[in-house]
């Protein structure tokens, strides 16, 4: 894409995700809060990402995961939001919401500021959720970036975002 306004490797890897997903009959969602619509826009750069691409849900407030998602009050104040049971919760609620095959979520501290010493800036959680298989099936992880500035690990979540929507191994239990 060389009139995109986003990084190439954002778009080439965004571009894999729509292809792969449109050959295999899925349709795909996703619910961002430190990536702030990232992942959204670099699939929405992809001409005919439409019959793909649902939904991109941007829940950068604990009441917006709360109201969009339906991340229940007690994950968040139990774990937090920057936890793998929100990040969970957050693509469950986008499989359920949107009716996507397919979900991943996004949640972490882009900082500078906002971190701490158990979770500091560079912290990120993904989910993916798989609709009607198990979620033992679906994959989650947390990843310590570093601070590399804010851009810099909003780039590399969505990175990490789009590869877990790729097709290759859905059908493997993940983790």
């Amino acid at each position: 894409m060389t009139d995109s306004i986003l990084p190439a490797e954002l778009t080439d890897l965004a571009q894999r995700v729509i292809d792969g997903n449109r050959a295999a009959g899925r349709r795909i969602a996703v619910a961002e809060s430190c990536t702030g619509g990232l992942v959204s826009a670099a699939l929405t750069e992809i001409p005919g990402s439409s019959d793909v691409f649902v939904a991109g849900i941007v829940t950068y407030a604990d009441e917006a995961k709360m109201n969009l998602l339906a991340v229940a009050q007690d994950v968040i104040e139990t774990f937090g939001a920057v936890s793998l049971a929100t990040a969970w919760a957050m693509a469950n609620g986008a499989v359920e919401k949107t009716g996507a095959d397919l979900a991943v979520s996004i949640t972490g501290i882009a900082g500078p500021t906002g971190g701490s010493e158990r979770k500091p800036v560079g912290t990120v959680v993904f989910a993916r959720c798989i609709r009607g298989e198990n979620p033992e099936k679906g994959k989650a992880d947390q990843r310590a970036f570093g601070d590399l500035g804010r851009s810099g690990i909003r780039l590399q979540a969505a990175l990490c975002a789009l590869e877990l929507l790729l097709p290759d191994g859905l059908s493997e239990a993940g983790a």
